[in-house]
């Protein structure tokens, strides 16, 4: 067993949320503000979301996604003009009423989501066919008045993209939303190491205003689900609220079908939930601000900083004699403050740099140096002219480790149920794949004495069995119910 440097977090197998709690707070990521459910992001959280931001931006925009940024107030006027839409965010919503020392004419409501500004701005833009689609996306922050608040998973502020685009007809809006929903699952997998289930929601879980909602959902460590990410099929819902109407090829009027997609900082308490553990903060190598932290042992001695440069030179693909190196995109940092390297080994277990590389006079003399893994705790030597390709290599199966892992806690911690009581027995530990008979009754029925809600209703079905977990009458469709953050 790796020694433990770090005392101070409580295990997540004696109390679950303090941990996660913990590692947040220890591993820098957050800060309180004075504002009740507001979290001030320091670098390290900040810049997990930057990563984020910067590899899905890249995805959308291989799609042919361009980004824009819309107003951060609505009018309550522009709002009222989804009935649906606007029941479903009113608990949540919070107003502007003055303006300086005089008070408005008109509320202005703080984003909570922005359908009814895409809508507006669609709705003057319009006006052919050769106008669609409009695949637009926008990065910002979103206002939420909860009540319950935790960092990264619900606060009142949070930041997030939401995508929005128009189409001509449904079979093109509903594909989509579908391949949003791919692309979502897949950069989960490829870049944080996460593996999801993928769904439609029930009409009860569905989001305000939509016709179908598609999820990804993950298992976290202890068993709950966390919803990582939707895409919603409107149809041409708001398209008939707010006139957005396009001539056809044969110049007739058409509304438009749209769509909408999001995924919030909420991915990031996801992160933190499946793959650390009580040394602190375990990051994915993608993902990671730092991947690999250089900690020179003796650094006082002659050669001993020289080297751990000349390391981090050709790990970033930099030649000290000028001389262009195969180009590698390792992210190094070397740690020369005057700390103790014990000291050192325990902060950047802590914030989850993925590979420490320890250099000292001995290694130099021996012609090696010493990596060490975050996930595993592993030691290896290796020789200092294959530095780069253990590196590299070391990284990609790093995330394959973890992957791996987080799949077989999902698979481990997914399971079946025919009856209530079984259902009951089994829910406290992850999935249950249940059968369900489509009435709303039964849905808060199951809600009210189990805590654990629908999850999403897999494209792939499975028969568990004839009857609704239920109620026992003949069964519609197997839903995944969980518990969930």
């Amino acid at each position: 067993m790796a020694e433990k440097f770090v005392e101070q977090i409580t295990s997540r197998d004696v109390d679950f949320a303090q941990w996660y709690t913990d590692i947040v707070k220890k591993a820098e990521l957050i800060d309180y503000s004075s504002v009740r459910g507001c979290m001030v992001l320091r670098p390290l959280g900040y810049a997990l979301w930057e990563n984020i931001q910067r590899e899905m931006d890249k995805r959308f925009k291989e799609r042919g996604v361009e980004n824009v940024y819309m107003p951060l107030f609505i009018p309550e006027s522009l709002l009222q003009k989804e009935k649906d839409h606007v029941e479903g965010f009113a608990p949540e919503v919070a107003w502007v009423t003055y303006g300086g020392s005089e008070k408005l004419q008109e509320r202005l409501c703080v984003r909570p989501t922005s359908e009814t500004l895409f809508c507006e701005y669609y709705a003057n833009n319009i006006h052919s066919y050769r106008d669609l689609p409009k695949l637009h996306n926008q990065w910002c922050s979103v206002v939420r008045w909860e009540k319950t608040t935790r960092p990264f998973l619900r606060s009142l502020e949070f930041l997030w993209q939401e995508g929005h685009t128009a189409h001509k007809n449904e079979e093109d809006a509903r594909a989509f939303t579908i391949e949003m929903l791919n692309l979502y699952a897949k950069f989960c997998e490829e870049f944080l190491a996460i593996p999801v289930v993928k769904g439609r929601k029930t009409d009860k879980e569905k989001f305000a205003g939509a016709k179908e909602t598609y999820t990804m959902e993950a298992l976290m460590h202890d068993g709950k689900a966390l919803q990582a990410g939707t895409s919603h099929y409107f149809g041409d819902g708001f398209a008939k609220a707010f006139g957005i109407q396009y001539s056809d090829e044969n110049n007739k009027l058409q509304y438009v079908h749209q769509t909408s997609w999001g995924v919030s900082t909420r991915i990031i308490g996801a992160v933190i939930m499946v793959h650390s553990d009580d040394n602190g903060l375990v990051l994915p190598p993608k993902l990671a601000p730092t991947q690999v932290i250089i900690i020179p042992i003796a650094q006082h001695k002659d050669g001993v900083l020289d080297k751990a440069e000349e390391i981090k030179d050709r790990l970033e693909g930099n030649s000290r004699e000028g001389q262009a190196l195969p180009l590698r995109s390792i992210r190094v940092k070397i740690d020369t403050s005057d700390k103790a390297p014990g000291w050192k080994f325990s902060e950047y277990e802590m914030k989850g740099v993925p590979i420490r590389l320890e250099i000292g006079p001995k290694d130099i003399e021996n012609g090696q140096c010493v990596l060490v893994r975050r996930d595993t705790h592993e030691k290896i030597f290796v020789g200092l002219d294959e530095v780069e390709a253990k590196v590299t290599e070391l990284l990609e199966q790093i995330h394959r480790d973890m992957l791996a892992r987080a799949r077989e806690n999902l698979e481990n911690n997914t399971q079946s149920a025919k009856t209530f009581e079984e259902f009951k027995e089994k829910v406290n530990k992850g999935f249950v794949k249940a059968m369900w008979c489509g009435d709303l009754e039964c849905e808060m029925k199951i809600k009210e004495e189990t805590s654990a809600t629908s999850r999403c209703i897999p494209e792939e079905q499975e028969k568990i069995s004839d009857t609704c977990i239920c109620c026992g009458k003949k069964a519609k469709t197997m839903v995944y119910w969980g518990k969930a953050y």
